[in-house]
C-alpha cells in the first residue's frame, strides 16, 4: 500500500504545477507565434506599411495620368508643342533643326 500511497501523493504534488507551466508555455507560444500574436501583428504592420506605399505609388500615377489628359484637352494643345511632340516620338527631324540629346534619365517634359 505504501507505494501506491507514494505515488499519488507525488501526482498531488506534481500536477498542479505540471498543468500550470504546461499551460503557461502554451499561452506564451501562441502570444508569440499564434495567429494573433506579435509576430502576426508585425506581419500586418509591414503588410499596412506596403498597402499604404501602394496607394501613395497609385494617388502619384493617377497624378501624371491627370496631367497627361489634361494636356491633351483642345485648350491646352499648342500647334508647335505637338509638332514637337509628334517629331519627337517618330524620331524625325527638319534640316534646320538644332538636336540636343538628353540623358537616358532626363524626361523630356
Amino acid at each position: 500500500m505504501r507505494p501506491v500511497r507514494f505515488i499519488k501523493r507525488v501526482f498531488r504534488a506534481v500536477a498542479p504545477p505540471a498543468l500550470f507551466i504546461s499551460l503557461t508555455a502554451y499561452f506564451g507560444w501562441n502570444a508569440l507565434h499564434g495567429a494573433h500574436g506579435i509576430r502576426a501583428y508585425q506581419e500586418q504592420l509591414k503588410l499596412k506599411d506596403q498597402a499604404l506605399q501602394s496607394q501613395q505609388d497609385s494617388k502619384d500615377e493617377q497624378i501624371v495620368w491627370r496631367r497627361r489628359v489634361a494636356a491633351l484637352k483642345e485648350q491646352a494643345l499648342d500647334a508647335d508643342m505637338l509638332d514637337e511632340r509628334a517629331r519627337a516620338m517618330l524620331n524625325l527631324t527638319r534640316a534646320g533643326d538644332i538636336v540636343i540629346p538628353y540623358g537616358p534619365h532626363d524626361k523630356l517634359f
